[in-house]
């Protein structure tokens, strides 16, 4: 059984180790492997606990239980470089072992609700160019590439993100 509910401070940790992990399964020969290899579990939950704590009034953070153990986890708030109708899912992560049956689309749904109530009228996200499987995924839900592009360095290789989006109903 799923359930989707908001994250608590309780949650960063598992969290974090789902983010770490997430990053691993999607981005392994996407991004350079020093960069991967230099993540903690520990630093990010470090720096999540004290982004959480003030960052309540403008980001929303979900987490997707699965059989009582966190299978998901989505970050979303307004968007930013966006006009004041956007919204932006910032983050979004399954379980590697569960991905494919459904985790992600019950956080994207849940956000896209969140968004809604909120006022916003469209929401979008940024998709690692390459990542077909992110960009099939989100296509799915009713994405497109809105033509903006940005750049990151990861250590020290430039790499490019890909602006989808979708109006809300």
């Amino acid at each position: 059984m799923m359930i989707v509910r908001e994250m608590t401070a309780a949650d960063i940790p598992a969290v974090s180790r789902l983010r770490l992990d997430g990053w691993h399964a999607a981005y392994r020969g996407l991004i350079p492997q020093s960069y991967l290899d230099g993540m903690s579990a520990e630093a990010d939950a470090e720096w999540r606990a004290g982004f959480f704590a003030r960052s309540r009034d403008t980001v929303t953070d979900f987490v997707a239980e699965v059989d009582g153990t966190l299978g998901g986890w989505l970050s979303a708030g307004p968007a930013r470089g966006c006009p004041g109708g956007t919204g932006e899912i910032y983050a979004v992560y399954a379980r590697p072992d569960l991905i494919g049956t459904g985790v992600g689309r019950a956080l994207v749904s849940e956000a896209h609700g969140w968004a809604a109530g909120r006022g916003f009228t469209s929401i979008v996200l940024w998709v690692l160019d390459g990542n077909a499987r992110a960009e099939r995924f989100y296509r799915l839900a009713g994405y497109e590439p809105d033509g903006a592009v940005q750049a990151d360095d990861y250590d020290g290789t430039e790499l490019k993100e890909l602006r989808y989006s979708r109006r809300l109903a």
